[in-house]
């Protein structure tokens, strides 16, 4: 859903919300009594470990995050599925006989979980969809703008490959994990920047978004469309990106097209500076983090103004609609911009990307 204007005018509201102090208020919109104190439980439920952005960012912000909103009474039970949608079923119910009071939830298989969202339903916890939306009647669902993000790699894939670009160019696609919802909106996404412009020669939906599967699936499309015949890959995320790329040396490739990414892992950014991946879209997981500690403490203590604030868009589910949302903005990332984006940020230092391996090449930009 094409929401994004909305999601910044409502970051841009709480923060003069906070700067009137209205946030901290402990009233909700009906002037009633937080519900909990700061003594609260919050459970994460992450989906899997192959992408680095879960264990590196997203856990430990938003668990320093919720200290902070609970002057460190809360705490965080955190739990990751390792891309296994049976155990992270296993791993919300022990969640709800846990007693949470709060469950925040990024789905491996946005459709199976559906039935233990019902059961915290029933068990009066809120949850909370982050990052992908699940099904199941969740309270709220915070992540990024997924059609943009596909649409800036896309995009990205056309001006890469310039003025000369005809619409016999082969592109490869290499796509997300067929039953997280996001991969779906990533490809719509890059699908309408492509279409017309270039020639989908393969497309592949990625099991489980393994860079093993990835490499295997460019190994099969080097052999079916010729190594010397791809033209640019689509790559749906890093991680992929990064077996795309073992799979077009492997098969001898001195050039490489143009391959797109996203989340800004470390080993995607060295390999921008290097010239091997072209970009990847950065997205700030500590923004979207922090956002959603603050959408589930202020969903549990019954802050509803903040919580309000927070989730002035609304999406829809395949099982719900008018789920009150934010999306967060979302940027290209590129040779051009590690500065001012992921350094800046505090996501990596130059002296990660810049090791001695990358050394020339990060001069060469005047990355330093």
């Amino acid at each position: 859903m094409r929401r994004i204007a909305i999601s910044v005018a409502a970051s841009t509201m709480t923060v003069s919300l906070a700067a009137c102090g209205v946030l901290n208020a402990s009233e909700s919109s009906d002037g009633a009594s937080p519900t909990k104190g700061n003594d609260i439980t919050v459970g994460l439920l992450l989906p899997e470990t192959e992408n680095t952005r879960y264990e590196q960012f997203d856990y430990p912000i938003f668990k320093k995050k919720v200290a902070s909103l609970t002057r460190d009474q809360g705490k965080v039970e955190y739990a990751n599925a390792g891309a296994d949608a049976a155990k992270q079923t296993r791993q919300l119910q022990q969640m709800i006989d846990d007693k949470v009071d709060v469950i925040v939830l990024d789905a491996v298989d946005s459709q199976a979980i559906a039935d233990g969202v019902q059961k915290a339903k029933d068990a009066g916890i809120p949850v909370i969809a982050y990052d992908r939306l699940a099904e199941g009647p969740i309270d709220a669902y915070i992540s990024f703008d997924n059609e943009l993000v596909g649409e800036v790699q896309g995009r990205s894939l056309i001006e890469a490959l310039g003025d000369d670009i005809d619409s016999s160019d082969k592109i490869v696609m290499v796509n997300g994990s067929p039953t997280d919802p996001n991969a779906k909106q990533f490809k719509a996404g890059a699908l309408s920047q492509l279409n017309g412009k270039v020639t989908i020669a393969e497309s592949f939906d990625t099991k489980d978004w393994k860079p093993v599967n990835a490499e295997a699936n460019m190994a099969r499309a080097i052999q079916s469309i010729g190594k010397d015949n791809i033209a640019a890959v689509y790559s749906a995320n890093d991680g992929m990106a990064g077996g795309v790329i073992k799979a077009l040396e492997a098969a001898g490739v001195t050039k490489l097209p143009p391959v797109t990414g996203q989340d800004a892992e470390l080993a995607a950014v060295q390999r921008i500076v290097s010239g091997e991946q072209y970009m990847s879209v950065y997205k700030s997981y500590p923004q979207e983090a922090e956002n959603a500690a603050e959408m589930a403490v202020a969903r549990v203590q019954g802050r509803d103004i903040q919580f309000d604030a927070l989730t002035r868009d609304k999406v829809d589910s395949p099982t719900h609609k008018d789920i009150p949302a934010q999306l967060v903005p979302v940027v290209a990332l590129t040779k051009e911009n590690i500065q001012e984006t992921v350094v800046a940020d505090g996501i990596h230092k130059v002296s990660d990307i810049c090791t001695a391996k990358f050394a020339a090449a990060c001069a060469e930009i005047g990355l330093k």
